[in-house]
């Protein structure tokens, strides 16, 4: 049970002892998040720049144990899909930035 599988479609299955790994890492993340605006201690910029750092962590920590994407040749089409998904919500977040800023420039 402790050996991870991997069936047809390519999705690689876990361990409880992975998904605790997930789960505690995303536990202090969270923890050091919360700490870092409790706390009042660093400047608005460092305290929004370490926000962003536990962010991007969280994702990565998201993505490799509970969703259990990695580089290896079994999951390349799962990853495929993501950054496809990734690329399209950049286009919609994106357009509709560009096209608000615009309306936002002629309505004045």
């Amino acid at each position: 049970m402790n050996r991870t599988t991997i069936d047809s479609n390519g999705a690689a299955g876990a361990s409880f002892r992975s998904y605790a790994t997930g789960f505690t890492l995303s536990v202090i993340l969270t923890v050091i998040a919360f700490a870092l605006v409790m706390s009042g201690g660093l400047s608005r910029s460092a305290t929004i720049l370490g926000l962003f750092g536990a962010a991007v962590i969280q994702i990565l920590v998201h993505l490799h144990y509970f969703l259990h994407l990695n580089a290896s040749s079994s999951s390349r089409w799962n990853v495929m899909a993501l950054l496809f998904t990734l690329l399209i919500m950049a286009l919609f977040f994106g357009g509709t930035i560009w096209i608000m800023y615009h309306l936002n420039y002629r309505l004045r």
